[in-house]
């Protein structure tokens, strides 16, 4: 029979410690104690509508959910090593929320965590808001849809990752990230895509200076690209630009497509470069 914890205030030290099978209700996870991982090691629970105000209160959960519920600032590393979870409804302003967790979902959420998903795998992010630097550094085998995401330095070393619907504004995304695939999504900031593996971007909205440079096996399909100069620099790349691009330097190898270009830059290269460039209408010309 599961047990039923409901409108309670815990404080202390491993206040349910290891608690299995159980339904966790409108309680409060705060108070004078400061205890720390209130909930560490539980297994087979259902936390809904609680508030939390202390440090790592989830590590080691398995099989859980957290749903409609509010984790403060002072909710410091609140969830590692776990596995098996769901979160939904849930405002989130701890610090380096997720860490080496696995087959984690993030539904509805709102996130304000700075390192937030280190070296996790098999995560799932749907209609949520998150601002975070250094988000899901390291981490692998993602499924994002409907997510508008801010921050720095986002997605740096990830594998195997599927985007789509989403709005992300961050620079040096995706830096050394392979086997990534974004769709009809807008990717907004500086440096974008540095030094990838098989980063595909299809019918996305990119924007910001100097994006795509030193890829291998990278693609665009029906992309625009706003305020992009240097694009492409020793990349091979395989692209189909719809309009304007602002200049593109030194590509290694492939063929890019565009209806225009500012300038086509090709010169001073340290390697030989030897991409195809299809630009009918440059303005600045080459050289």
């Amino acid at each position: 029979m599961r047990k039923e914890i409901k409108n309670m205030t815990f404080d202390a030290e491993r206040s349910l410690y290891n608690l299995t099978g159980a339904d966790v209700t409108d309680c409060i996870f705060g108070g004078p104690a400061d205890g720390e991982s209130v909930l560490k090691e539980c297994r087979d629970v259902n936390i809904s509508g609680c508030s939390f105000a202390l440090r790592y209160p989830l590590w080691h959960a398995q099989r859980f959910s957290l749903s409609d519920s509010y984790l403060d600032s002072k909710t410091r590393a609140p969830i590692w090593y776990a596995s098996d979870g769901k979160l939904s409804g849930c405002t989130i302003d701890g610090i380096k929320t997720l860490r080496e967790c696995k087959n984690i979902e993030i539904d509805r959420c709102s996130v304000r965590s700075p390192e937030f998903g280190w070296r996790c795998s098999d995560i799932r992010i749907t209609s949520s808001v998150i601002e975070s630097e250094y988000f899901m550094f390291e981490s692998k085998n993602i499924d994002i849809s409907r997510l508008r995401m801010s921050g720095k330095y986002s997605f740096q070393y990830v594998e195997g990752m599927c985007v789509d619907d989403s709005y992300f504004d961050t620079k040096d995304a995706f830096w050394h990230s392979e086997n990534v695939t974004v769709k009809n999504s807008v990717l907004k900031g500086e440096y974008l895509g540095w030094y990838s593996d098989g980063l595909t971007l299809i019918n996305c909205r990119i924007s910001g200076t100097q994006p795509l440079c030193y890829c291998k096996n990278l693609r665009l399909i029906n992309c625009t690209m706003q305020g992009c100069d240097f694009a492409f620099e020793y990349s091979d790349v395989e692209a189909d630009i719809r309009g304007h691009i602002d200049s593109v330097k030194n590509p290694a190898s492939g063929r890019i497509n565009a209806d225009s270009a500012g300038e086509i830059i090709l010169k001073d290269a340290v390697t030989e470069c030897l991409a195809e460039i299809n630009i009918p209408s440059v303005t600045g010309g080459m050289g």
